[in-house]
């Protein structure tokens, strides 16, 4: 009888409709009384979407979950093409974006900025500013940061990636777990090449392979050279590359070059084949470094988003929802790094057990002091991450360079990219200095925790995997 009041209170159900329900209540079938229901909210939906200028030309095609708020999603300039399938509470569709256009899109619980235009796949958990786009076939998944501009072709896989303006990945990539920054327009921007693959999954069953392609202190100011990974090729992580780096296409690269600035032709490390032994970690100190700064860059990006994002983002109810879901997505992406190091260090225990096995008293030292520091300091680093991630920066050089952003958003208007890129070049330094210390300070108080891995941060080990 529930289900009977509620297409009562609707106000907007037929006669045929209510006849049809009361068939289907006297029949006994409550399964059929409850589709009937979902599909009537559902065109009901699709009706007041269409009434508040959404552009629907198969309105019979989507699917809209009852749980959609549809006062989230804007009547200006929205086209969602025929197959679509939109769901979750927090998803947010802001005026001027299409979806659908090459192939029907299933959207779950994602912020969609002005102008974004999502081709075809599926897409969840996930936040996209103006004027981002994907192509059809891709699949986006959870804590996906993809800024202004930043676009791929088709076929894409993006997991807890983070692309900042500008970056564009071409046709049939899996580029889940990065970071990557540099160019200043669409013209001048970093790539990736069609087929390339960022190898975020080890043979030891560990996912703490997060690459930093560019950086965040830099990054931020869209002035820097762009990357360029070649096509056909590979990035195994974690890694770190530099501003002005280019990969040649076809090479598998395993190793770091944080310098840049220069073409890179082989794959970084070369070794002879050898006997496998699960769970050993021969080098652990660069996969832990790699993993620390890059967990200190997302948490100097977090800060960011509260201090100058934030000003771009209080004009109207959907762009404060859009900067909250993309804070969302920047916690989630903090925590993903934390809890898969976390994992890579519960392994040590084991690991000096077999490696001592294998070496037969032959067992270099520090690495295996480097193994137990590891585990035996683990709550204590974990400890050091939680607070830099929680707590408020109040560096006085972070300070002036927020009223100097101000200052320029004054003077310029509210477009992001526009106002950044308007800063002078003290500015930028001063921003830059900023953010540097934050991700300095936390690297710093990790390695006092890790004295054994002091050499392997200068860079004595910096091409090893």
């Amino acid at each position: 009888m529930q289900a009977v009041r509620v297409l009562g209170e609707c106000g907007k159900n037929t006669t045929e409709e209510r006849n049809t329900c009361r068939e289907i209540l006297q029949s006994g079938c409550t399964d059929r009384l409850r589709v009937s229901i979902m599909h009537y909210q559902n065109r009901e939906k699709v009706r007041l979407l269409v009434e508040k200028g959404v552009d629907i030309p198969n309105p019979l095609t989507i699917d809209i979950g009852e749980e959609v708020d549809i006062d989230r999603i804007s009547g200006d300039g929205v086209v969602i093409y025929a197959g679509c399938k939109i769901y979750g509470k927090k998803t947010l569709i802001m005026s001027g974006s299409r979806l659908g256009y090459e192939d029907p899109v299933t959207i779950e619980d994602c912020q969609i900025g002005r102008n974004v235009e999502l081709r075809g796949g599926f897409f969840r958990n996930s936040v996209f500013l103006q004027e981002a786009n994907m192509g059809y076939g891709a699949q986006v998944r959870d804590a996906c940061i993809l800024e202004e501009e930043a676009n791929g072709a088709h076929v894409v896989g993006l997991k807890h990636t983070i692309l900042f303006p500008f970056v564009t990945l071409g046709s049939l990539i899996n580029f889940c777990d990065c970071l990557m920054a540099g160019g200043t327009s669409r013209r001048n921007h970093s790539e990736v090449g069609s087929s390339y693959i960022h190898f975020n999954y080890t043979p030891n069953q560990d996912k703490a392979t997060a690459s930093l392609i560019g950086d965040v202190p830099r990054g931020v100011m869209l002035d820097q050279s762009p990357i360029f990974l070649g096509g056909q090729g590979g990035l195994v992580g974690p890694a770190r590359l530099g501003y002005g780096t280019v990969i040649a296409a076809g090479v598998i690269y395993r190793g770091d070059f944080p310098e840049g600035g220069k073409l890179l032709t082989d794959g970084g490390v070369k070794k002879e084949d050898s006997v496998f032994y699960p769970g050993i970690y021969w080098n652990i100190a660069r996969r832990t470094l790699n993993n620390i700064n890059y967990t200190a860059n997302l948490i100097a990006l977090r800060q960011w988003y509260l201090g100058v994002r934030f000003q771009f983002f209080q004009e109207d109810f959907m762009s404060q929802k859009l900067y909250e879901g993309a804070l969302e997505k920047l916690e989630m992406a903090i925590d993903e790094r934390i809890n898969r190091l976390k994992a890579l260090a519960h392994k040590m225990p084991q690991s000096v057990e077999l490696y001592q096995k294998i070496v037969k008293g032959k067992d270099p030292q520090e690495l295996l002091r480097q193994k137990r520091e590891l585990f035996d300091k683990w709550q204590e680093i974990e400890d050091i991450l939680y607070s830099f991630r929680e707590k408020t920066d109040e560096a006085s050089e972070g300070d002036a360079f927020l009223e100097a952003v101000a200052q320029v958003r004054e003077e310029k208007g509210n477009d992001y990219v526009t106002v950044v890129q308007g800063l002078d070049k003290k500015w930028n330094a001063k921003g830059t200095k900023w953010l540097q210390g934050i991700v300095d300070d936390l690297n710093k108080r990790v390695l006092e925790k890790l004295p054994s891995f002091e050499n392997t941060w200068q860079g004595k080990e910096c091409h090893m995997v």
